[in-house]
């Protein structure tokens, strides 16, 4: 084969490798948002906490204080507070807890909830039965409503080392103005 020719194989070659590379990182950056969701919800990594259908069937005597905390968006005109501070409760024990939220203003509001739980690496043993969260709710004027958090810490928090020495955890809800829903009129 004539040095030419061997040239144009080897940029040929090149140029495919280097499409293939492009293709595959544009493939990735697509599915960089959903496959970090995935492994957050999976992991409990960030704090996000776990979703269950059904209570666990073990309830350990060891307990554990559970803190609540609430804040809003500065451009969001609600009050938005927990209805309790804090509950100590049996791990793998069910509760309940609530949160109250307002709005101030005399329009419309249409807000989402996002949440976290500190310490991180606790979020994965903090499991949900229901919640308000990630759906949208408008307020009509001055319309008040409470809000439930069904809730346990799975038993098996107590056998992690990584979590052995937490003693309270701290589920943390933020109000956005919705994305999805159209924008309110300025007042």
């Amino acid at each position: 084969m004539s040095a030419p020719k061997k040239n144009k194989r080897r940029y040929a070659i090149t140029a495919a490798i280097a499409a293939g590379a492009v293709a595959g990182m544009t493939g990735l950056a697509f599915a960089a948002v959903p496959l970090y969701q995935a492994f957050c919800r999976v992991t409990g990594f960030g704090g996000t906490t776990q979703t269950a259908t059904v209570a666990p069937s073990v309830v350990l005597d060891q307990r554990i204080n559970v803190r609540f905390d609430a804040n809003h968006a500065a451009d969001l005109p609600v009050e938005f507070t927990p209805s309790q501070n804090a509950q100590n409760l049996r791990i793998g024990e069910t509760s309940v807890a609530f949160y109250r939220v307002r709005n101030t203003s005399d329009e419309p509001v249409t807000a989402v909830a996002t949440f976290n739980v500190a310490p991180h690496v606790a979020g994965q043993y903090f499991a949900k039965l229901e919640c308000f969260c990630f759906t949208d709710r408008t307020l009509a004027p001055g319309e008040e409503a409470d809000l439930p958090v069904l809730y346990f810490i799975d038993p098996e928090i107590a056998s992690d080392p990584d979590t052995n020495e937490i003693d309270t955890i701290t589920l943390s809800y933020t109000y956005f103005r919705s994305t999805s829903a159209p924008a309110e009129p300025a007042g």
